[in-house]
């Protein structure tokens, strides 16, 4: 094997309740909600706000199904907030149609974004979002994304510089493939959000990044190791996660090639730590669902095999997202049995070694 995973450093489940329970010190979980109006919840994404985290994910009868919206949970206080639905997919004429993957990101000059999509399939959606200048309370109506631009697919975009976003993004109406999406709300000089982001003046595509033929990829997730050295993991169908690095700020990219991490088809999520090393929330399993893991990575390469969040005979726990708050603390949420989402937060200065 060209890179190998180490043993776990310790194996634990965490107890599910609705008060945040410690588990040996180290790691604490809670549920974002106990009771909601709708039986299925999935896709969820975290960000820190100056009023503290804000989660969202899609709810409703059944993944695909009209009735499904984008509800959006804040913690404040002792705990999370009741959820409320902030997007649905009605169109003008009265017909509905599902949404899917919110993602959540605040940029460090601007509003908070959520980036979602619209459409009866992951092969005819479109991209829309909304803004919040309150950190969540409330939104701006939804905008459309320029024709060909679906924003981050599923992880967060990160930010370059100032005013400039890098969006992993996939289709899936021509195959599995990746591409990348730049937005630049710097296009105009009066840095306009809400109307650069329906610009296609704004925006700028790079890829496909894969021929959908060795891998069936989507959902790449991004990392950055310097302003020009960006690397990003993606999901596939060929039961492992591949990557492609960029060594001029994405501009361009190499080739992609699979890694020693297993993907049994599922979302993962990625992020750098302040400390600079790198970390992966993932289902560390070929096929199943059934556990999802926490590893780490000093250089993107070699990665060891941390936390393991889920370890259950059945069940799905999946599409994770995660983020390190100004406390340093890590956050992830999770699916939890398709039917709500589970908040974990640990430190990774003592559960990743």
């Amino acid at each position: 094997m060209r890179r190998g995973l180490v043993s776990f450093l310790f194996l634990l489940a965490i107890p599910m309740g609705a008060v945040a329970a410690q588990v040996e010190g180290r790691v604490s979980g809670d549920f974002v909600y106990e009771v909601a109006p709708y039986p299925s919840a999935h896709a969820s994404t975290v960000v820190e706000t100056v009023d503290g985290l804000v989660v969202a994910w899609f709810g409703g009868t059944a993944e695909g199904e009209p009735d499904v919206g984008i509800w959006l949970s804040r913690y404040q206080g002792a705990g999370w907030l009741k959820p409320t639905e902030v997007a649905t997919g009605v169109q003008n004429d009265g017909s509905r149609h599902p949404c899917w993957n919110p993602v959540l990101f605040q940029p460090s000059n601007g509003p908070l974004l959520l980036f979602y999509k619209v459409g009866p399939s992951p092969r005819e959606w479109w991209g829309m979002v909304r803004t919040s200048t309150d950190n969540g309370r409330t939104w701006s109506g939804p905008i459309r994304l320029p024709d060909g631009v679906l924003g981050p697919i599923r992880a967060k975009p990160v930010e370059l510089r100032s005013g400039t976003l890098l969006a992993g993004s996939s289709t899936e109406h021509d195959g599995w493939v990746v591409q990348m999406e730049l937005f630049h709300t710097d296009a105009r000089t009066d840095g306009d959000w809400r109307r650069d982001l329906s610009s296609s003046d704004a925006w700028s595509l790079v890829g496909p990044l894969n021929d959908s033929y060795e891998y069936e990829a989507i959902q790449p997730t991004v990392l950055v190791h310097s302003p020009s050295k960006l690397q990003i993991l993606c999901r596939t169908r060929q039961g492992v996660i591949t990557e492609v690095w960029s060594h001029d700020g994405g501009l361009t990219w190499g080739s992609m090639l699979p890694t020693d991490l297993p993907n049994p088809n599922a979302g993962i999520d990625a992020l750098r730590l302040v400390d600079g090393r790198f970390l992966l929330v993932y289902n560390p399993v070929a096929r199943g669902r059934n556990r999802l893991a926490v590893a780490v990575s000093d250089d993107g390469h070699v990665w060891r095999l941390g936390l393991v969040l889920e370890n259950a005979a059945d069940g799905e726990y999946s599409y994770p997202a995660m983020v390190q708050s100004l406390d340093g603390l890590i956050h992830v949420t999770y699916t939890w049995k398709r039917q709500r989402i589970k908040h974990v937060v640990f430190d990774p200065s003592e559960s990743m070694g």
